[in-house]
């Protein structure tokens, strides 16, 4: 039987696109990745829901009677997946290179393919949390300057109720450098600060989180409009059964600057209106004895009339029923509640992220081979990457096809935020 050198070519072009996309992964690495592996169909590439958990609340009687109360209902929200573009690279070469094949070029553009796929991955992923992070520590736009800093952000998660474990923070290589360099400056007397004086790594294990340097964070630029406060301009609908599923909620706001831009990622604040801890379902207080104000993450780009008029969706949505279990925050917001668009005009953020895993997921749908030499690159959590190779035989050149087409989903935006100083 003839051997199939093309078959055996793409495998290990495979291997190589496995290794290099890899090395490179930092965010989509360090969120849940179980939870969409091997949900989506290759023939239709739909998105996919699945259960948020539940939550009730109890009843406290001096003898166990509960017949004058009424029974909570189970209210299911479903969170979804959502497929996104393909991300593809496409290499070709002339017969007359054919020798590529058995040359050291061959993995130098195999590894080069791969980072494209992985870094291009990255950033839409960093754009996609950014936008669905919920929390927020310290003040926007302050600079992380110390580790001080850096455990703010723990303590945000552990008073909002975010379960401890898997907890992740993420700087970039300049905010990398500013904490390499408090660290030497303490005289390295701890092993954690050596380490990362010497190597500028960060570390595995502080307050609780897996810190890591990210080049793909995302930024945006507030808009030139001066002024980023005014009101909401009629009760927004606060309970859980309209934002169970989404997790999102829409605010109607008025007396804003004129054309106002809002950008995604803005983080918008709601005066008079607390946090509560998701658990406990008490307000959260912060070290100075105050409590936190409620603020939510705006989803995407909005921008405001002429008189400062308009909705705005963000992530991270306010809660509050009567006795209800899903509560985000002390009190309904209603209308003529000053809110803050945080930050200042015309100014480039890049804010860093701090999540714990169950946050975010990500996963990849199956992509139908083309032809019987394609391979299918699969790594350890379950992203596929289909390596194909094909020719035009007018050209008389070999083409070589990576595609990835990720799926993303949004599990608990309160399990995220932005970090700053």
């Amino acid at each position: 039987m003839a051997n199939n050198f093309e078959s055996n070519f793409t495998r290990k072009l495979a291997m190589k696109v496995l290794d290099s996309f890899e090395s490179e992964r930092v965010l989509s690495k360090n969120v849940d990745t179980q939870l969409l592996s091997g949900q989506f169909n290759a023939n239709s590439g739909e998105n996919v829901d699945f259960k948020r958990p539940t939550d009730f609340v109890s009843t406290r009687t001096s003898d166990g009677d509960i017949s004058g109360g009424t029974a909570d209902p189970i209210i299911t929200g479903k969170a979804t997946g959502t497929v996104q573009n393909y991300i593809t690279v496409e290499m070709d070469y002339f017969e007359a290179d054919e020798a590529l094949k058995m040359g050291t070029d061959k993995d130098r553009f195999t590894t080069d393919a791969a980072k494209r796929i992985v870094t291009d991955l990255e950033v839409d992923y960093a754009g996609f949390m950014r936008k669905n992070a919920g929390l927020l520590s310290g003040a926007v736009g302050t600079a992380v300057t110390t580790w001080a800093d850096v455990a703010a952000s723990g303590a945000t998660m552990a008073s909002a109720g975010v379960p401890a474990g898997d907890w992740c923070y993420a700087v970039n290589p300049y905010t990398q450098a500013t904490l390499a360099d408090v660290q030497r400056s303490l005289g390295a007397v701890d092993p954690l600060v050596s380490e990362a004086h010497k190597d500028a790594i960060i570390s595995n294990n502080f307050a609780g989180m897996k810190v890591m340097t990210a080049t793909t964070l995302d930024s945006y630029t507030t808009s030139s409009v001066a002024d980023r406060v005014g009101a909401i301009a009629s009760n927004p609908d606060v309970t859980y059964t309209t934002a169970k599923d989404s997790m999102t909620q829409t605010i109607a706001v008025n007396a804003f600057g004129a054309n106002l831009v809002v950008k995604a990622g803005d983080v918008l604040q709601i005066a008079g209106v607390n946090r509560l801890n998701m658990n406990t379902r008490q307000p959260v207080v912060n070290g100075a004895g105050a409590n936190v104000l409620f603020t939510g993450v705006v989803t995407a780009d909005v921008t405001l009339s002429g008189t400062g008029t308009g909705n705005i969706v963000i992530s991270g949505p306010a809660i509050y029923e009567a006795a209800g279990a899903y509560n985000t925050v002390d009190a309904a917001p209603v209308a003529t509640d000053v809110v803050t668009l945080l930050g200042a005009a015309s100014t480039l953020y890049q804010p860093n992220l701090f999540w714990q895993k169950q946050a975010f997921s990500i996963g990849s749908v199956p992509i139908k081979k083309l032809n019987s030499t394609d391979t299918i690159a699969t790594t350890e959590d379950g992203l596929q990457i289909r390596v194909s190779m094909g020719s035009s035989v007018r050209e008389n050149k070999q083409i070589v096809r990576l595609d990835l087409r990720p799926a993303y989903g949004v599990m608990n935006p309160f399990f995220a935020g932005q970090g700053w100083g």
